[in-house]
């Protein structure tokens, strides 16, 4: 089942990290797209624009009417579980015949708290009466060079110990997502990771380099508890029957630092 092509496809978070990436895609599909954003316009002109606020339910029934498909990219750190429990109990009464949904490797399986919210949101998109498909991505690249970027100010390099990383290219998995949005409901589709497996002072490197800074010290740190546990266990990877993005690691830094 597809929606009507003259349907407008909602889009949460299409300002965002992914948004960005995907409103272009969607729109050079031919497909009319409206954008909901907490605090007005701020999509490119020529969008569609609707003000709503996931987390106190208003606006959302007027973004989602009309709407057969919504893609779902709207997330933070926290309140993602309650935000996409207030977009499906719009989405339902709108007649929405497709919900696409973003979510994280490991949802299932990293006892953290943020990770939690995630399946939470999860489970809410699968048990919601909606046809629905929902995919796991890996750590964008965007959100890695941020977090060595941090890193990397400190006299010493923090490794946590067993800790690896899958980083993946934001524009490969908006590529993904539009795929999915224009097909039929998939239900839990395969992962979407990166080319390569890295630990911290592998990611570093390339960056000090292109940055002309010298290596740091490195300060093997340990992350306590139940979630330490699951990073060893490399609980926030899919090794095995995931997708995988062409771009690697080192081709995203030279483009962006280069």
């Amino acid at each position: 089942m597809t929606s009507s092509i003259t349907s407008p496809i909602l889009v949460t978070g299409g300002t965002g990290t992914l948004g960005r990436h995907v409103v272009p895609l969607l729109r050079a599909a031919g497909r009319e797209v409206r954008v909901l954003s907490r605090s007005g316009p701020t999509a490119p002109d020529g969008l569609e624009h609707v003000t709503g606020d996931l987390l106190t339910g208003e606006g959302i029934d007027a973004a989602v009417r009309g709407a057969e498909t919504v893609l779902h990219l709207a997330g933070g750190q926290k309140g993602d579980d309650e935000a996409t429990r207030t977009l499906l109990r719009a989405a339902g009464p709108a007649g929405v015949r497709h919900l696409v949904h973003i979510s994280v490797i490991g949802a299932d399986r990293v006892p953290l708290a943020w990770m939690r919210t995630k399946l939470d949101a999860e489970r809410a998109v699968a048990g919601s009466g909606i046809p629905w498909t929902t995919l796991r991505a890996a750590q964008f690249h965007d959100l890695t060079l941020t977090m060595v970027e941090k890193m990397t100010r400190l006299p010493v390099l923090p490794c946590p110990g067993g800790l690896r990383l899958q980083p993946v290219d934001s524009r490969e998995v908006a590529a993904r997502l539009v795929e999915l949005t224009l097909g039929a409901p998939a239900g839990q589709v395969p992962d979407l990771a990166g080319p390569r497996l890295y630990d911290i002072p592998a990611l570093a490197r390339p960056y000090l380099e292109l940055r002309g800074r010298r290596p740091r010290p490195k300060l093997p740190v340990r992350i306590p508890g139940k979630a330490g546990r699951a990073y060893r266990a490399g609980d926030n990877l899919t090794l095995e029957g995931a997708e995988t993005g062409k771009r690697t690691w080192e081709e995203f830094l030279a483009e962006r630092l280069g």
